[in-house]
């Protein structure tokens, strides 16, 4: 399954055309971008479910909240999918969005809930060395290289954490992701997912490493 040329070609008329007359008029074009979109989501499921266990699939709606937002245009020109992991054992998932010049995958912790946060922190605090590790590997550097990042990070090291620590840096995080973008030659061609399948296969160690944490106590103790 591939993302269709006609699929790319609405999105990129949608950007110019982001209001909800022009979306009324191409409404059945929207539903087949939409159908391809929601097909090779569904395989990049199919392939992910071969070596993960995947609790929930979600297609994102294509409107957008407006309501606290600058901008009002209706619509996200992009289709996107999340793909979240097995409950409490099974931290973390994976995201896929594909948009004209910008489609990329990202997998992490987005926003990791106030107790998790601070479980992360404090294994950082004792040795970062572990994580460290996984994200120099050769395989994480070939897919995601050093783009392991947070959505928003502290200026300084969290309250209870010496700002002089060595992996300040870590510690700063309020999340923990890695990103990966795709050109639009990549996205359209038949390996597309494939690749992407590959680059959350990548994760893996960096998923199983903070499963590990979030689900023991920092003497290495389930808490399960």
């Amino acid at each position: 399954m591939t993302i269709d040329k006609t699929t790319f070609q609405f999105l990129k008329d949608l950007r110019k055309n982001n209001n909800r007359d022009w979306f009324a008029e191409h409404k059945n074009t929207y539903e087949q971008a939409r159908a391809n979109a929601k097909a090779v989501f569904a395989e990049v499921l199919e392939k992910l479910e071969m070596h993960d266990e995947i609790e929930k699939s979600k297609m994102m709606r294509i409107y957008r909240d407006v309501r606290f937002s600058k901008d009002k245009t209706p619509y996200k020109a992009h289709f996107s999918n999340s793909y979240s992991r097995l409950g409490a054992s099974l931290r973390g998932g994976y995201f896929l969005q594909v948009r004209p010049g910008e489609s990329f995958l990202a997998g992490g912790f987005w926003e990791p809930n106030k107790d998790d946060l601070f479980r992360l922190r404090k294994e950082i605090e004792q040795d970062a060395s572990e994580i460290r590790g996984i994200l120099k590997d050769n395989e994480f550097q070939k897919h995601f290289g050093d783009s392991f990042y947070s959505f928003s990070e502290l200026k300084t090291a969290p309250r209870g954490f010496d700002k002089d620590h060595k992996d300040v840096d870590l510690l700063r995080k309020k999340g923990f992701i890695a990103m990966k973008k795709f050109t639009d030659k990549e996205v359209l061609s038949k390996d597309f997912t494939d690749n992407v399948n590959e680059s959350f296969l990548a994760l893996r160690p960096f998923f199983n490493l903070f499963s590990d944490i979030l689900t023991t106590n920092l003497n290495g103790e389930s808490i399960l």
